[in-house]
C-alpha cells in the first residue's frame, strides 16, 4: 500500500501549484479517489504472484535437493553452490524491466513526475550492501548444507522452524514490526505446524551419527536459522532506508548481485576444500546417469532463483516476517509432494493433516491482520478525500 500513498502525495503536491479555484480541482479530487483503488488491486496481484513463486520454487528446490543426495550426490559446497548460481537466468528480466522503465519515463510526462523520487544510494553504498549480503548468503547456505548432512531430517526441520521466532525478534527491533495478536497467533500456529512435521518423521534417529558431527549439525542449523532471519530483516531495512526505489528491477538487483558474490564464494570454497576433485567421480557414479546429474543441479539452481525472487518480492511489498510466514507455510506441502513424486509411504496421515490445517490457519490469521490494516488505511484515505472535497465545495 506504500505505492498508493506515495502517488497520492505526488498528486497532492502537483495540485498545490494550481489556482485554488481551478475548474480541474473536482476532477483532481476524483482521480485521487480512483487511482489508489487501481494500485490497490495491482498490489494484491503482485503479492499473489510472489507467494506462488516462493511456494512453488521452494518446494521444487527442496525435492530436487533430496533427489541429488538420494541418487549419490554428497558435495556440501556443490549443494551450497546451486542455491545461488542460477542468477544469470534473471539478467534478461532485469534488462527488460530497466529498459521499459527508462523508455516509459522518457515518453510519459506523468510517469516522469512519479519517478521524481529521492535519488538512490551511491554506487559504493550499493556495492558494500551487495557484497555484505552475498557473504551472508554464502555462510548461511553452507551452514544449512552441513545441518542437512549431519542431522536427522526431523531435528533439522524442527531447528529450521525456529527461524520464525528469530525473524519476529529481528523484525521487532530492526523493522519496527507490530506484533499484533493475529500476527503472534500466526507465528505460533506455523511453528507448531513445522514441529509436527519434525515429530512425525519416522525414519530418522541420531544413533548412527557421531556425536561430534551431530553437535556441529545442530549448531550450524540453529545458526543458519538465525542468520537467515537476520538477512531477511536487513534486506527489508535496505529497501526502506537505503535503496528508496519501488520497482521490480530493484528486487532483481537485490537477488542478482548478492547471488553473484555468493556464487564466487562457493567457487572459492569448492577449490579450497578440494571437493572439486571428486565431482567427476560423483557425476560418473550418480545412479541416474550424467545427464540426470547435470539436469538435477541446473533445475535446482533455477528453482532456488524463482523462490528467492518471490521471497524478496514479499519483503519489498509487505515485510520480512510475512515472507518467512509464507516460507514456513510451504513446509507441509513438501511431504505430500514427496509421496507423489518419490512414492514414499505417508505415515501419520492424521498428523500430516493437522500440520497442514495449522499452517493454513496461521496463514489466514496473518492475512486477516493485513486485511484489517488495509481496511483501516482505505477508511483513512476516504476520509481525507471527503475532507478535501468539502473544502473545495465551500471554497
Amino acid at each position: 500500500m506504500e505505492d498508493a500513498e506515495g502517488i497520492e502525495l505526488q498528486i497532492t503536491a502537483a495540485d498545490d501549484h494550481k489556482e485554488p479555484n481551478s475548474s480541474n480541482d473536482a476532477a483532481s479530487i476524483n482521480n485521487k479517489m480512483q487511482l489508489p483503488k487501481l494500485i490497490h488491486y495491482k498490489w494484491w496481484l503482485r503479492v499473489t504472484c510472489y507467494i506462488l513463486f516462493l511456494v512453488t520454487g521452494q518446494s521444487a528446490a527442496t525435492l530436487l535437493g533430496r533427489l541429488y543426495y538420494d541418487k549419490g550426490g554428497n558435495s556440501k559446497w556443490m549443494a551450497t553452490f546451486v542455491q545461488s548460481a542460477g542468477f544469470p537466468i534473471l539478467l534478461p528480466l532485469l534488462f527488460f524491466f530497466t529498459s521499459s522503465i527508462n523508455s516509459n519515463t522518457a515518453t510519459n510526462p506523468i510517469s516522469s513526475s512519479f519517478a521524481n523520487k529521492p535519488e538512490g544510494p551511491k554506487l559504493s553504498t550499493l556495492t558494500f550492501l551487495y557484497i555484505g549480503f552475498g557473504a551472508l548468503l554464502t555462510g548461511d547456505n553452507l551452514m544449512y548444507s552441513y545441518g542437512l548432512l549431519y542431522l536427522p531430517v526431523s531435528t533439522y526441520s524442527l531447528l529450521c522452524a525456529t527461524q520464525l521466532a528469530f525473524n519476529a525478534l529481528f523484525s521487532f527491533f530492526l523493522n519496527s514490526q507490530k506484533l499484533s495478536p493475529f500476527v503472534l497467533n500466526s507465528l505460533i500456529l506455523l511453528t507448531a505446524s513445522a514441529s509436527l512435521l519434525a515429530v512425525n518423521a519416522d525414519s530418522e534417529n541420531s544413533a548412527g551419527i557421531p556425536r561430534r558431527k551431530y553437535v556441529i549439525g545442530f549448531f550450524c542449523t540453529l545458526g543458519a536459522s538465525a542468520t537467515y532471519s537476520l538477512y531477511l530483516s536487513l534486506v527489508q531495512l535496505s529497501f526502506e532506508k537505503v535503496i528508496n526505489k519501488e520497482t521490480f528491477s530493484t528486487v532483481l538487483n537485490m537477488q542478482i548481485y548478492p547471488s553473484f558474490v555468493a556464487t564466487c564464494g562457493c567457487v572459492v570454497g569448492l577449490f579450497a576444500s578440494r571437493e572439486w576433485e571428486s565431482l567427476e567421480n560423483e557425476m560418473k557414479e550418480y545412479k541416474e546417469g550424467k545427464v540426470s546429474y547435470l539436469m538435477t543441479l541446473i533445475w535446482t539452481a533455477i528453482t532456488w532463483q524463482i523462490s528467492s525472487v518471490g521471497l524478496l518480492g514479499l519483503i519489498f511489498e509487505v515485510s520480512s516476517l510475512f515472507s518467512n510466514v509464507i516460507s514456513t507455510l510451504a513446509l507441509p506441502l513438501v511431504p505430500i509432494l514427496v509421496v507423489i513424486f518419490f512414492h514414499d509411504k505417508m505415515n501419520g496421515v492424521k498428523v500430516m493433516a493437522m500440520a497442514m490445517l495449522l499452517a493454513i490457519w496461521g496463514f489466514l490469521s496473518y492475512t486477516y491482520q493485513h486485511y484489517l490494516d488495509d481496511a483501516k488505511s482505505k477508511t483513512s484515505l476516504t476520509s481525507e478525500n471527503e475532507v478535501a472535497g468539502a473544502q473545495l465545495e465551500t471554497g
